[in-house]
C-alpha cells in the first residue's frame, strides 16, 4: 500500500480532525517523496551565508538614554489607541516538568505561566485604560486544559485561543508511522503555523479591521518577554515592519541567529546554515520574540520551509516536518534588536525545567512584579 492509499484509508473521524487543523495530504506525500535527499540536504540553506555585521544590530533603549521617556510615551499611546495585540505560543507540554501542560505549571506565589500573562494584560489595561487582546496559540494537547483554566474570561475578543496545525509522522521509509496498536501518530507542525492559524481563526483580520497595527509574539515560558512600552515606541518610530529580539550568547547556547543569506538579513537556525559555517561567528541568538506589523502578517506571502526532524517515538524512529516562526524574516525585512539577558531587566528568562524554576526563584519574583503580579 502506498502512502497516498494509506491516507485515503484513514478513518473518517481522523480525516475530519486533521482537516480542521490544516492538514494537507498531498503535502505529506510530497515530503515523503523527498526523504531520499537526506535531512542535511533538505534543511540547510543554499547560496552564500555570512554573519550579519554589528552595525546591523541595534541596542534596546535604557531609562538612562536621552529620549527614553518619549519612546515610552509613544509606546503607551499605541497601546491606548488599541494598536497592540499580544500573542503567546502556548502549545508546549512541559516534558521536563512531568509531562503536564506548561501553561498551567506553577511559577511563583501560586501563579502559573498563564496567570502571569493574564496579570500583565490586566496591568496594561489598568495603566493605559485600554484592554490589550491576548491570543494564545495552543496545540491539541494543551487547548482543552487552557480553555478550562480561562473559563468565561476567554471571550474570543479580549482573550482568545486558537490551535496550531497538525500533520502525521512518517516512518524513515516514507510510510505512515504507526504505534503498537496500528494507529497513525499526530503531531503539531511548529510555531511557524502562527500566521496561518491566526488567519484561520479570524483573529488577525478582525484586529486589523479595528485599527490594530502591531502584534507582539513570544514564547509562553520566556518570563522576560513582557510588553515594554519603550521598545514598542522605538519600533513604532523606526517604521520597521518586524523587530526581532536577540540576546548575547552564553557558552553552550545553540539557537537561531541573524545571518545574511545571499545578502539578505534573516534569522536562521544553527542546523540550517551550511556545513562548515562557524556559528560562533554569530555572537547573538534569536529569543523567538517578535514585534510585527499586523497588516504585513495578515498579507504574508511566504512559501514556508518545512524542516525535516527525526525523533524517537516509543523507542522507534519517526520523521516529522515543522516550520519555524523565524522564517518570517524571509518575507518581512527584520530589524535586529539586542535586548538585556541578565538582571531584573532581562528579556530572556526561559524556564524549561523545574530546576530552572528553582534556581531562578528570586529573579522570577522580581520579573513577575514587573508583569504586575503582587
Amino acid at each position: 500500500m502506498t502512502l497516498a492509499q494509506e491516507l485515503d484509508a484513514l478513518p473518517t473521524r481522523l480525516r475530519h480532525r486533521l482537516a480542521e487543523r490544516g492538514f494537507d495530504p498531498q503535502q505529506l506525500v510530497g515530503w515523503a517523496a523527498d526523504l531520499h535527499r537526506g535531512k542535511d540536504e533538505r534543511n540547510r540553506l543554499r547560496g552564500r551565508v555570512e554573519p550579519v555585521g554589528h552595525d546591523h544590530i541595534i541596542t534596546a533603549p535604557t531609562p538612562e538614554d536621552p529620549g527614553f521617556a518619549d519612546l515610552h510615551q509613544r509606546g503607551a499611546a499605541a497601546v491606548a489607541a488599541g494598536e497592540l495585540a499580544i500573542c503567546v505560543l502556548a502549545g508546549g507540554m512541559a516534558t521536563r516538568m512531568g509531562g503536564v501542560v506548561k501553561a498551567l505549571v506553577e511559577v511563583t506565589g501560586g501563579r502559573t505561566f498563564l496567570d502571569l500573562r493574564l496579570a500583565e494584560q490586566q496591568r496594561l489595561a489598568h495603566t493605559l485604560g485600554r484592554p490589550v487582546p491576548l491570543w494564545l496559540m495552543t496545540s491539541e494537547p494543551t487547548d482543552g486544559p487552557i480553555r478550562a483554566a480561562l473559563g468565561a474570561r476567554r471571550d474570543g475578543q479580549r482573550i482568545a485561543t486558537f490551535q496550531q496545525f497538525v500533520s502525521l509522522r512518517l516512518s524513515p521509509e516514507g510510510r505512515l508511522w504507526r504505534d503498537d496498536g496500528g494507529q497513525p501518530s499526530v503531531y503539531a507542525t511548529g510555531h511557524g503555523d502562527l500566521p496561518d492559524a491566526l488567519l484561520a481563526a479570524g483573529l488577525l483580520q478582525q484586529f486589523v479591521a479595528g485599527g490594530g497595527r502591531y502584534v507582539w509574539i513570544s514564547n509562553l515560558d520566556n518570563l522576560g518577554a513582557s510588553v515594554d512600552l519603550a521598545l514598542l515606541g522605538q519600533h513604532v518610530e523606526s517604521g520597521a515592519a518586524l523587530t526581532v529580539e536577540l540576546v548575547d550568547k552564553h557558552p553552550g547556547d545553540r539557537g537561531g541567529g541573524p545571518v545574511r543569506h545571499d545578502g539578505k538579513p534573516i534569522i536562521a537556525e544553527d542546523f540550517r546554515v551550511p556545513l562548515g559555517f562557524d556559528v560562533d561567528q554569530v555572537p547573538v541568538f534569536n529569543t523567538n520574540t517578535f514585534l510585527v506589523s499586523a497588516q504585513r502578517l495578515a498579507a504574508l506571502d511566504l512559501r514556508w520551509t518545512y524542516v525535516e526532524v527525526h525523533k524517537q517515538v516509543a523507542g522507534r524512529g519517526a520523521v516529522q516536518f515543522e516550520r519555524l516562526l523565524g522564517e518570517l524574516t524571509e518575507a518581512i525585512e527584520p530589524r535586529f534588536l539586542r535586548v538585556p539577558r541578565t538582571g531584573v531587566a532581562t528579556r530572556f528568562l526561559p524556564m524549561k525545567s523545574r530546576e530552572d524554576l528553582d534556581s531562578s526563584r528570586e529573579l522570577i519574583e522580581q520579573v513577575a512584579a514587573r508583569l504586575g503580579v503582587d
